[in-house]
């Protein structure tokens, strides 16, 4: 029988899943846009704007094992209704105080933060119990296909966001700039407004709260595959991702200015969309855990070739190479968790995920700073893509279950939990 490459996009209720993804994360990229260039605005301090990231990451790092409970506990239909309200009310908040409150007040940054930390704790449950609703809403033999399209467009909105967003800033003002992102934010719960309701799986209902917490740690932890591929992005991230330093790059080794490094930051998203269209329109991958291992290791060496190159163009290729290797390995991680999570607790499982990947890209910023200014900029990228390059070694060794992981099978046969 022929791959129907469009099967997910079939379901109705995927639809309106996918219309809340796209919606909520446009709106997000949009408002990372419009508050950075506020804070640099009102503080002309650079160290401010990394402090926006950790005034979002410290918030959902600590509510998110508490929202993977919620998530396998409570309806998450509702959660992703409450807390998405919570994001819309937080842009709405900014909304106000662009427009009502004095710049000129001392510290009046902490106000964006405020709001910002509030987001971060609106994200901690938000995402896992996202999470667990893709798996009620998707059939199982098309977990492959939908994730590729969930990761289709958040690449599209990752793209989208920042480019549409900082245009409507410039033209129509910091208000109704905002105006639009609470707009887009209600938009996204009128979609999630059109889902019914999902029974939950059974839970034991007699464990307490960090039992159950823990429950969800340990089953990472102790599953091959899962642990293995988590671990693999988060090395890769931590260490091999170049996004931070993208600036100095452009203006010291390239030297193409502003644009030059709009277009260096896009190169990764092109090649991760399509690379994801490739993908939902083919069959599940057969040798998944040897392409996984692959497209890192091929991640790293992107990272070491970009370093050492001057040219432009070949330094845009290479960040789009890079895109389509994470593209892969980002629709591999994404099915391996949506297979072999247990229903009862893919709360607590994406929770995990979740933590893994922001606490890395925040992380990995920090890393990317200090590793630059101790060891000089093309030195700390070549050993970045270097310990990439040594993960996957690292984890085709001890996670053999990984490096022989069969997508196909396990979306036909594979029973969940099981590695």
């Amino acid at each position: 029988m022929s791959h129907d490459a469009f099967a997910s996009l079939r379901l109705r209720n995927f639809r309106y899943f996918l219309a809340f993804r796209l919606a909520v994360t446009f709106a997000a990229q949009m408002q990372a846009v419009f508050v950075g260039w506020q804070i640099y605005d009102i503080t002309k301090d650079p160290l401010r704007l990394g402090l926006i990231g950790l005034a979002e990451v410290v918030p959902f790092v600590c509510t998110a094992l508490f929202g993977g409970y919620v998530a396998d506990h409570f309806n998450r239909r509702r959660i992703v209704l409450l807390f998405g309200t919570l994001f819309a009310l937080c842009s709405v908040a900014l909304m106000l105080i662009t427009k009502y409150v004095d710049k000129t007040i001392p510290h009046v940054e902490l106000l964006f933060y405020a709001v910002i930390f509030t987001t971060g704790i609106a994200r901690g449950f938000l995402a896992p119990a996202t999470s667990g609703l893709f798996g009620q809403i998707v059939p199982r033999e098309l977990y492959i296909n939908a994730a590729a399209w969930n990761s289709n467009l958040w690449h599209v909105a990752a793209v989208a966001g920042p480019a549409i967003g900082g245009r409507m800033y410039a033209q129509f003002g910091d208000v109704r700039a905002y105006g639009v992102v609470v707009a887009i934010s209600f938009l996204a719960l009128g979609a999630v407004w059109m889902l019914p309701s999902f029974p939950l799986a059974v839970a034991n209902r007699q464990e307490s709260v960090f039992q159950s917490i823990y429950q969800g740690l340990s089953f990472v932890v102790k599953n091959q595959v899962i642990f293995g591929a988590l671990f693999l992005d988060m090395i890769a991230v931590l260490f091999g991702g170049v996004v931070f330093v993208l600036p100095v790059f452009a203006k010291e080794v390239l030297h193409v200015g502003p644009s030059g490094l709009g277009d260096l930051r896009a190169a990764p998203l092109y090649g991760s969309i399509l690379v994801g269209i490739y993908l939902a329109l083919r069959p599940p991958m057969k040798h998944a855990g040897w392409t996984l291992l692959a497209c890192v290791a091929g991640f790293g060496a992107c990272m070491i070739a970009f370093a050492l190159s001057t040219s432009m163009a070949i330094s845009f290729a290479l960040l789009f190479l890079s895109g389509v290797f994470d593209g892969v390995s980002v629709v591999i991680r994404a099915t391996i968790l949506q297979l072999m999570m247990p229903d009862e607790m893919r709360g607590r499982v994406s929770a995990v995920n979740n933590i893994f990947v922001n606490t890395s890209n925040e992380l990995g910023a920090f890393e990317s700073g200090v590793a630059a200014r101790l060891l000089g900029l093309v030195p700390s990228v070549i050993i970045g893509g270097s310990i990439s390059i040594a993960s996957v070694i690292g984890a085709g060794m001890l996670a053999p279950k990984l490096r022989r992981l069969d997508l196909r099978a396990l979306a036909s046969h594979g029973t969940p939990g099981k590695a």
